[in-house]
């Protein structure tokens, strides 16, 4: 398998899903602007989202695709679709007792997750009813992510990939059509993420039963598999899920900020996806199950081989990321977003949020690498120590920002405790012997410094003053960015190919 081939394809269903998230924010805001209903819909949507990556895209998937590459490689077909069973029996009746006392129980989660909504006697109300509607989804999802996790372990990257695009295309149709038969309107975004779930999870079906490991109803607590899957995922799912629960607290400090911090926290958040799912997930994905096989066959000299390939590729894409949403916040922002009910003092709020997140958004997409390298040997403890210590750290940031900066001071502080989070899994890895860098890393560096920084100069120069995106139409606002946009990039791969990057230098088969 060609993996800078499967990081291709991957990339492109995350980008794929992410122009169509993009569109589904343009219509949201548009719609909505940055108020009560917005601010309602996303704090009802923020905790089935986390608890969604809690047991499935997060702890779930680190603890599983370890365990059953292992049994791919090493057992029989019987024993797999044994242990593919009861996991996925025993993970659906979990996650939907989860789900019936999240909706029966939503009032007492919104005191929790937002306490400064109870001050509005109908911002609450409408919140809990929200949080009902959307909290099945985890079920849905917790399935998903099961069945995206034995796809990858296949080497079916491209389904997995693609099935958020539906969630994006059901809360699109929505909004844009079912709106005004609802009442309030808002609620026809609880019932897309419903449908969106439902969508998802029947998309993977055909895959699953491709390879024939379409799971059945088989749960069995004794199996030692399932055992070994739980074992490592209590842990995990603190370890892998900091910067959520960082969200998720950060939730909960915006709710005493003024009204609309919320939705500026959310879309900034949003644009800070885009790479972080193109790049860090998309990497994560791939590179899980290769260690966990490489791990399995004793292979220690190319699993540091093939973590420093994933190091030197994420920071060779990440940086030129990280430069570029810091120069063209605005643009980015009023391009997205600017319509409608979104106005200009949204922009701005909005641009603070997102160059303060974008301050870490290396170490966020680095995270995505490191972690996979301690699950794929199924090392729980240093992660997640390391994980309460960021977690901690995080908190201590709130409270030191939150007073001068307001809500962009809860963005800088996830940023920078991620930076952290991703030194100290790299520093674990270093000082246990598991990652030696390969030679050539002082040149790497001098070379992409300098094509940043022509880059950097390139797209300050296109952007122009961040008043004219302002004042702009829509249109104008698309094709500027979009030639920015790509003449940076162009310069960039143009200025690393003639300081000597080659594309072959990046190929790898795992």
């Amino acid at each position: 398998m060609n993996l800078l081939k499967a990081l291709a394809t991957v990339s492109g269903m995350t980008l794929l899903s992410r122009i169509l998230g993009f569109v589904r924010d343009f219509v949201i805001a548009r719609a909505f602007g940055a108020g009560i209903a917005t601010d309602a819909f996303f704090v009802a949507f923020r905790l089935p989202n986390l608890l969604r990556r809690l047991f499935a895209e997060g702890a779930f998937s680190q603890a599983f695709v370890p365990i059953l590459s292992e049994y791919k490689n090493r057992r029989t077909e019987e024993d797999t679709r044994a242990l593919v069973d009861h996991v996925a029996s025993l993970l659906g009746i979990a996650v939907a007792l989860v789900a019936l006392l999240g909706v029966i129980f939503a009032p007492a989660v919104i005191l929790v997750s937002a306490p400064g909504f109870a001050k509005n006697a109908d911002k609450f109300a409408l919140t809990v009813e929200l949080t009902r509607i959307t909290f099945p989804y985890i079920l849905f999802m917790a399935l998903v992510a099961l069945a995206g996790g034995i796809l990858n372990a296949w080497s079916r990257f491209s389904v997995p990939a693609f099935t958020p695009v539906l969630l994006n295309v059901a809360f699109i149709v929505m909004a844009l059509f079912a709106a005004p038969y609802f009442d309030p309107p808002v609620l026809a975004l609880g019932w897309a993420v419903f449908l969106g779930g439902i969508l998802q999870l029947a998309f993977q079906v055909p895959a699953l039963k491709k390879i024939g490991m379409l799971p059945r109803f088989r749960p069995d607590w004794s199996d030692p598999g399932v055992r070994r899957v739980l074992k490592l995922m209590a842990p995990a799912t603190l370890g892998v899920s900091v910067a959520q629960i960082s969200l998720l607290i950060n939730t909960i400090f915006a709710s005493f900020l003024p009204t609309g911090s919320v939705s500026w926290l959310y879309y900034a958040d949003r644009l800070m996806e885009f790479p972080s799912g193109m790049l860090g997930v998309a990497l994560g994905t791939i590179l899980l199950p290769s260690l966990s096989k490489l791990h399995a066959k004793g292979d220690h000299e190319e699993f540091a081989a093939l973590l420093d390939w994933g190091l030197r590729l994420a920071l060779l894409l990440t940086l030129p990321a990280v430069v570029g949403i810091g120069i063209l916040a605005v643009p980015l922002v009023t391009t997205l977003f600017h319509h409608g009910a979104f106005s200009a003092n949204d922009v701005m709020q909005t641009r603070s949020a997102l160059t303060a997140y974008a301050v870490g958004l290396s170490g966020i997409i680095l995270v995505k690498i490191l972690a996979p390298a301690f699950y794929s040997r199924q090392d729980i403890k240093t992660p997640v120590k390391i994980a309460l210590l960021t977690l901690c750290v995080t908190q201590a940031l709130n409270l030191a920002f939150i007073g001068p900066l307001k809500h962009a001071g809860l963005a800088l502080s996830i940023g920078l405790a991620a930076t952290l989070n991703a030194a100290l899994l790299f520093q674990g890895l270093r000082s246990r012997g598991i990652f030696k860098p390969q030679p050539g890393w002082g040149r790497f560096a001098m070379r992409q410094a300098g094509a940043l920084v022509v880059m950097a100069v390139a797209l300050w120069l296109g952007m122009g003053g961040e008043q004219r995106w302002l004042e702009m139409h829509g249109l104008q606002r698309v094709l500027w960015l979009t030639a920015v946009v790509c003449g940076g990039a162009a310069i960039y791969f143009a200025t690393l190919f003639a300081l000597g990057f080659r594309v072959a230098d990046f190929r790898r088969r795992a």
